[in-house]
């Protein structure tokens, strides 16, 4: 799935959730894991050790190399100096932290690396109702059509095909009053067509790649349907894009994405398009 991964680490229970399932990964792929741990220039040198030990218990089943490192300075600048210091295929991030020694404050630090890391971005939430297994059987993934939503497939499509898993395409039509109103039939049935038309092309790509695929078509509010449907099918990871268009479709990405990292139930790994702003 990834040679080289990059786990920034606070301490925290998300952190430590992020930096369990990066030891999964690697238990069975054999991974490099650069542990990162971005320091207070006030903080004790001695807890900043206990911390890296900490990281290193969590990490310790792992069959690859493990990597720890100490930065002082912003979170979002020294992650991201890291993941291109070491080349990193991705980063792996819990979604909330703590402040205090590590001040690392994962959520709106882990939400500003989704946004411009040049890499996958694989977040977790350290909440009791969070399923990490691993290797992965089932993946989701949202689609509108846009030039981020087909960059977060054909990530997907390549994890389908190392693991042999089952991707399943989902499109959701936001009926919420923002979005639509339920009773413009000519509308909604326009919006039905090109969501039917999206999953329908995009499954024939896979099917062309030799992945196995399932596509559906729900109504409801975007983030909220993601979330049902991942419970529904079990996924074992949620696959998006970061950014999506807005118009006529008014499908997902964007803002949804951001909503779906601090509900999920499963780990999502976000995906930029090339270029992409």
């Amino acid at each position: 799935m990834f040679d080289r991964i990059l786990v920034p680490t606070d301490g925290s229970g998300p952190a430590n959730a992020a930096l369990e399932y990066a030891g999964e990964i690697a238990a069975v792929e054999a991974t490099t894991v650069h542990v990162l741990h971005v320091r207070d220039p006030d903080a004790d040198p001695a807890d900043v050790e206990a911390l890296l030990e900490d990281s290193r218990e969590w990490a310790s089943e792992t069959d690859g190399p493990i990597v720890d490192s100490v930065e002082t300075g912003e979170p979002r600048d020294a992650i991201l100096e890291a993941a291109a210091e070491h080349d990193v295929d991705a980063i792996v991030m819990g979604t909330r932290g703590r402040q205090g020694v590590g001040r690392l404050i994962l959520g709106s630090v882990t939400e500003s690396i989704v946004r411009d890391a040049p890499v996958p971005v694989l977040v977790v939430r350290g909440a009791a109702d969070v399923r990490r297994r691993y290797p992965l059987e089932t993946i989701v993934v949202p689609t509108d059509g846009s030039g981020h939503a087909s960059a977060a497939l054909e990530r997907a499509l390549t994890v389908a095909n190392h693991h042999d898993a089952t991707v399943h395409l989902l499109s959701v039509v936001d009926v919420t009053p923002a979005a639509i109103d339920e009773r413009d039939d000519l509308r909604l049935d326009r919006l039905e067509r090109h969501a039917q038309s999206v999953v329908g092309e995009e499954a024939a790509g896979a099917d062309r790649a030799g992945i196995e695929t399932e596509t559906a078509v729900k109504y409801g509010s975007a983030h909220r349907t993601i979330r049902s449907y991942v419970d529904d099918v079990e996924a074992d990871l949620l696959v998006m894009g970061t950014h999506g268009r807005s118009g006529l479709d008014r499908l997902l990405l964007g803002s949804v994405t951001e909503r779906v990292l601090r509900q999920a139930t499963v780990p999502v790994l976000t995906v930029r398009a090339a270029g992409g702003n």
